[in-house]
């Protein structure tokens, strides 16, 4: 490489990180946040409850990847308890073809939560948070189908698991005070003299 195209290289890459780090500062500055990052207040959190064996995975990969909470296995330790009072998962026919067979399914996972300090103060008052998909589907592909629809229940877990986070953010903002200025005392005017 001669002088002048390894210069050209140089100005096209310091021209290059120069524009991806101020579209990355636009972002920031907008208050775009990386999915999955969610801001708890919370130092350590206890799952309780009837959880499946998946929405516990997820949960806890949630707490421990997205925020600077951790899991702990005593509500006793525990800042905030995480109650799981239901789950389900549903799979409804959405529509059949001319012939009568199936051609779409519903799928739906709906899970029932609450949120509560050790003191028990509620977090989040019972809340009920569902996701749902379409999945189509065609009797000569029984066993894609099947797969497909636990690639599609893990997904939704997934993403009920970072709502729930979401939710329990955004409730404990909503119970902190608002920060106050502090009050100053305003000036005495001294009296002036006629």
């Amino acid at each position: 490489m001669t002088l002048p195209v390894r210069r050209q290289a140089l100005y096209y890459l310091i021209g290059l990180s120069i524009c991806i780090s101020s579209t990355l500062m636009g972002l920031s500055a907008c208050g775009f946040q990386i999915r999955g990052a969610v801001n708890l207040p919370f130092k350590a959190i206890y799952i309780s409850g009837p959880v499946s064996i998946g929405l516990r995975a997820d949960l806890e990969t949630a707490i421990t990847t997205g925020s600077n909470a951790r899991i702990v296995t005593n509500a006793r330790e525990a800042d905030l308890i995480l109650e799981v009072v239901s789950e389900l998962n549903s799979r409804d026919i959405l529509t059949y073809n001319a012939t009568g067979q199936i051609t779409a399914y519903r799928l739906t996972t709906r899970v029932i939560f609450r949120a509560f300090d050790t003191t028990g103060v509620e977090i989040v008052p019972e809340a009920e948070i569902y996701v749902t998909r379409d999945m189509d589907f065609t009797v000569s592909t029984v066993l894609s189908a099947d797969f497909q629809q636990q690639q599609f229940l893990q997904l939704m877990r997934r993403d009920l698991a970072l709502q729930m986070l979401r939710r329990v953010a955004a409730s404990a903002r909503m119970l902190q005070p608002p920060a106050v200025a502090p009050v100053v005392p305003a000036a005495t005017a001294l009296p002036t003299k006629p």
